[in-house]
């Protein structure tokens, strides 16, 4: 590959829209234009990075006994109906009418299309285990596109589904492709951490993803270094964090007081001169049966993750003014559960206040001294709020640190919830009809890109691991002049290229030296190979590892072992 001949249109500033630093980077370093809100170009630089990360997620997946193939990104929505995600996904899903009247989706995923094939072409239990494999381009629509390729409305994932005749061949199809998604996240050099998660619209029993740390990140996740405990914020057991809340051995007299005006914790705390933690937080949930009252201490915050589980709701949403008013009697910021004629769940912390504030369910009023089983009782007790600084590791009793987070990668044991809802049965060995026990799997190919940028750069551009690099080597002719210069340079890259390497010659007449160095370190090539004539009197070239930053002066007679030496030394391998 030719520099002048080729579509790399670097950038001198920052796009004016860009906030992640992948984002710009990879703006400046001509590896994507933004096309609009959500929706990028992959130029030439780009392309070649997204080829060679699909290249290593191939090999990986075939490797494990996975099988590819391309299903339509065009689904009907009978499908998503079916399995009940239709009106779930909600506003997500991209929908249009063809010109006949029907009602058409741009798939966001496609567990329903591959379990429908699946239902018409599987029929014994000879025709499984099987896990088939796409990389394929998903549509969402985003409320807020932002990051760039991080957080798009169109991207482009491999997803994979796995089908088994039971839960223990679910789980060695599920152990298959953990172990791939290790060896893939290995190779392109991420430092990324599995951490339990919640299923959530996936549904399932249990999942995983796969994360890299990052300050961008929309996602938390909690680490314990002690035992190696790794969960997803979502869903980590809280322990005893925050704010400790007064105790009082006797329960004082409830009273009502006046809080004018006063309707956040905040505002009541410091009218009332008391601490957050003392104060108890009444939230009320509309879900899919009834609306519930949820409490939590007012220093913690609600996780509607674990109370959506714990109700076992697709619909989990905090009422309106109006609803709020009709259930309780009082506006919202005045709810409490004293009388309240609700269902009412509360988090462990909860249990042991006495002396306690709560909305009194009246306009500037709160109750002060109360005490639960005394005043009030709850239907049910659980872990119901976020995990904070202080809280302890809920295996080792550690601490914890919480990190933000970009999730590149998610697996999932579905069980059977789409094989019943589309039918996807088998005979088994004694002829006994079976639904197919079926797992998920998913990475963000897009998001690789992205991750990796966030964690792999300096001041001057992208870092790249050799085996993601749009190029390997940058051949950089200094002399542009010089004919012994160009001679070399051309004698090098040819060698080059027929010892299979991946290489770019920097060929521009009309660019300077310092121009071709900087363009080299922003696109982020791992090799740089500067041939001078200074140098070249000598007999010497010059390697510059752009991770390191540092020189070597080398024989040019030596350069094509050289060259092989320290990239295959960088090289991530597969295990």
């Amino acid at each position: 590959m030719r520099w002048s001949r080729s579509f790399i249109p670097t950038l001198k500033e920052d796009p004016q829209e860009a906030e992640a630093v992948s984002h710009k980077l990879m703006a400046r370093a001509g590896l994507i234009r933004r096309l609009t809100a959500g929706a990028y170009i992959y130029l030439p630089m780009g392309c070649r990075v997204l080829k060679k990360t699909e290249g290593i997620i191939r090999e990986e997946m075939n490797n494990a006994g996975a099988q590819e193939l391309l299903m339509p990104a065009l689904q009907p929505p009978e499908l998503w109906q079916r399995t009940g995600r239709y009106d779930v996904i909600g506003e997500v899903m991209i929908k249009y009418r063809d010109r006949h009247g029907r009602e058409m989706a741009l798939g966001p995923t496609h567990e329903e299309v591959v379990t429908d094939l699946v239902s018409r072409e599987v029929r014994s239990y000879k025709d499984i285990p099987l896990i088939l494999y796409q990389i394929q381009t998903k549509f969402r629509d985003e409320l807020r596109p932002r990051f760039g390729v991080i957080r798009s409305c169109e991207f482009i994932m491999k997803d994979a589904y796995s089908f088994d005749v039971d839960a223990e061949g679910m789980e060695r199809s599920y152990e298959r492709m953990y172990g791939a998604y290790c060896r893939i996240f290995d190779r392109c050099g991420l430092p990324y951490i599995a951490v339990e998660a919640d299923s959530g619209l996936m549904g399932g029993a249990v999942s995983h993803e796969f994360m890299v740390s990052s300050d961008i990140g929309e996602d938390r996740i909690v680490v314990c270094a002690g035992c190696g405990y790794a969960a997803s914020a979502e869903i980590a057991i809280a322990g005893s964090g925050g704010s400790p809340a007064e105790k009082a051995g006797k329960p004082g007299k409830m009273e009502e007081v006046r809080t004018p005006a006063k309707s956040t914790v905040e505002d009541v705390s410091a009218f009332l001169k008391v601490p957050p933690g003392n104060i108890i937080k009444t939230l009320i949930y509309i879900t899919d049966k009834e609306p519930v009252a949820v409490l939590v201490r007012g220093d913690h915050e609600a996780n509607e993750t674990k109370i959506k589980n714990r109700l076992k709701s697709a619909r989990l949403e905090l009422a309106d003014e109006a609803k709020v008013l009709e259930v309780t009697g009082g506006p919202i910021g005045f709810s409490g559960p004293v009388g309240l004629k609700l269902p009412v769940l509360a988090d462990h912390a909860v249990r042991d206040m006495v002396n306690a504030v709560t909305g009194s369910n009246v306009r500037d009023r709160h109750l002060i001294n109360v005490s639960q089983g005394r005043d009030f009782d709850v239907d049910d007790w659980f872990d119901a709020r976020d995990i904070i600084p202080g809280d302890l590791c809920p295996k080792c009793g550690g601490a914890i640190e919480i990190k933000n987070a970009i999730e590149i990668g998610h697996t999932f044991k579905l069980g059977t919830k789409y094989s019943e809802s589309l039918n996807a049965r088998f005979l088994d060995e004694k002829g006994k009809e079976r639904f197919i026990v079926m797992g998920c799997y998913g990475i963000g190919v897009n998001r690789i890109l992205a991750a990796l940028i966030e964690r792999s750069n300096d001041p001057n551009g992208i870092i790249w691991p050799v085996d993601l690099a749009p190029c390997e080597i940058d051949i950089i002719p200094v002399n542009k002049n010089d004919k012994a210069v160009i001679e070399e340079s051309e004698r090098i890259y040819a060698q080059l290229i027929n010892g299979g390497f991946d290489v770019i010659l920097d060929d521009r007449a009309d660019k300077s030296p310092g121009v071709k160095f900087k363009d080299a370190d922003l696109v982020g090539f791992p090799l740089q190979v500067i041939i001078g004539k200074k140098n070249l009197d000598k007999g010497k070239i010059e390697l510059k590892d752009r991770k390191t930053g540092n020189m070597t002066l080398i024989g040019k007679d030596d350069a094509l072992r050289t060259i092989k030496d320290k990239l295959d030394a960088q090289r991530n391998r597969p295990c």
